[in-house]
């Protein structure tokens, strides 16, 4: 009894020494960091632009050190004296997606990025890193902050008002009585009189999720807000994220855009909007993309938000995500729904594509790398992906099985439901990562594959909910 009483006592303290550890080491401030990414092919820099600071801290306050995934990149905070790693966060870019391109391995480009870490109390050392598609450090780049440094810029309130779609969580209002909020929509920071939860959002609790208006004029924030409930609306309606809804903040970002509309260069169309984002990113129709992630995060600015949704008023096919970064998507397309959610899973979990081509496209998996994306697997380290949940008696890698449709030629209901049933079976089917041959995915059919399914499989919902779990789960 003595010992088992012991162990508790030990495990609180641990715990309270882990919760102490932000308080001691960071405020409850964001360091904006800024970077240049450039290169090519063959050689990429990393450039220190600008920092900047701003008055809320929304990221996690536990688990500093711990990552969920890998990603293709890493910022590490360590203190100056000590050498303590403080602070861990990794990413992917748009930069490393280009230098897969043909254009990579003929021109130099640069590309704007930026990220948020917690503003340290004391001087420290922030190392930044690219890796290859090996997970070998290709470039990195390290750098001192001091807190005291005049010249990291003070920013806050850029007078884009922006208010709450959906709350997961509120403060208690002994924290709220001294937050009075404007009682008009669309107002820095309102409550709606009506929806699920009112008071403050727990910043601090929950995901803090921002939908950024872009090609809506000041004439369509009426539609934007429509269209943010419309978000919430597809995200919430597909499982794990249907059961973890309390989990998340969703705030609505009202960027007017000069002109309504993306810029469309192949139509010589160029709009002035928010956040810069264009259709024919790669020259690639349908890839709607922005590369000036500065520009995002001005707008964002005074924002409490660890993720983002940049929602374009479009009815054109097109989008994308970026782990830890961002998800783009078009409002009024028809596969609007589908199209959000996939793409939100790259962005939000790291989920990676698991549709392919006959011709195996690029090689970005090689046989003698995992994937860090949970749901691929070159089968090097299969036993770190989903072989735990794999049936008794599951050939690897798993045949196809003949009874399931073709998603283009579905033209019943039992053939739908048929399709559905598909992402349910847990498998090693090969083809994935736009590769036909040596990456294989979960499921014969997922949404992170195809639109025209209604659910993600198993392996990518138990990603989503782990992922979910690290940053709300204390």
């Amino acid at each position: 009894m003595r010992k088992t009483f012991f162990v508790f006592v030990v495990a609180i303290m641990a715990l309270t020494a882990m919760a102490q550890q932000f308080d001691d080491v960071f405020e409850n401030r964001t360091l904006r960091l800024d970077y240049i990414f450039a290169g090519n092919h063959d050689a990429q820099q990393i450039y220190l632009e600008q920092m900047c600071v701003t008055p809320q801290w929304a990221g996690r306050k536990s688990r500093l050190t711990d990552v969920p995934l890998k990603g293709n990149g890493q910022i590490q905070v360590t203190d100056s004296v000590t050498g303590q790693v403080l602070f861990v966060h990794t990413f992917s870019t748009l930069f490393q997606e280009w230098l897969a391109t043909e254009e990579a391995t003929k021109v130099s480009k640069a590309f704007a990025t930026s990220y948020n870490v917690p503003m340290p109390k004391r001087p420290v050392q922030v190392t930044v890193s690219l890796t290859d598609f090996h997970g070998k450090v290709v470039t990195s780049l390290t750098h001192t902050v001091n807190p005291a440094d005049i010249l990291i810029r003070q920013i806050g309130d850029n007078g884009i008002p922006y208010h709450y779609i959906w709350k997961g969580k509120t403060l208690p209002a002994v924290e709220t009585q001294n937050l009075a909020a404007p009682d008009q929509p669309g107002q820095r920071n309102y409550r709606p009189t009506e929806g699920p939860l009112d008071g403050q959002p727990d910043i601090t609790e929950c995901i803090d999720l921002a939908i950024v208006a872009e090609g809506y004029t000041r004439a369509q924030m009426g539609k934007f807000y429509s269209d943010c409930q419309r978000v919430v609306d597809a995200l919430f309606a597909h499982e794990p994220f249907t059961s973890m809804k309390n989990r998340f903040n969703v705030v609505a970002v009202a960027a007017e855009s000069l002109t309504s509309g993306p810029s469309v260069p192949h139509l010589g169309r160029w709009s002035n909007t928010p956040v810069g984002t264009h259709y024919d990113t790669f020259y690639s129709d349908r890839y709607l993309m922005t590369q000036d992630i500065h520009r995002l995060y001005d707008v964002l600015s005074g924002v409490p938000f660890e993720h983002i949704i940049v929602l374009v008023n479009s009815d054109t096919y097109g989008g994308g995500g970026i782990y830890n970064q961002l998800t783009v998507t078009t409002s009024d397309h028809p596969t609007f729904h589908q199209v959000l959610v996939h793409e939100f899973g790259h962005a939000y979990a790291g989920l990676g594509d698991e549709y392919f081509y006959d011709d195996g496209y690029e090689s970005m998996y090689p046989s003698d790398t995992e994937p860090w994306e949970p749901n691929l697997t070159t089968l090097f380290d299969f036993q770190s992906k989903w072989a735990d949940m794999l049936p008794k008696g599951t050939p690897v890698p798993t045949p196809p099985d003949p009874k399931v449709p073709n998603y283009r030629k579905i033209t019943n209901e039992k053939e739908q439901r048929l399709l559905d049933a598909a992402t349910q079976r847990v498998g090693v089917f090969e083809g994935g990562g736009y590769q036909s041959k040596g990456v294989y995915r979960p499921a014969q059919e997922c949404r992170m594959k195809v639109n025209e399914v209604s659910s993600f499989c198993p392996v990518c919902s138990r990603a989503i909910k782990r992922i979910t779990d690290f940053y709300t789960s204390h």
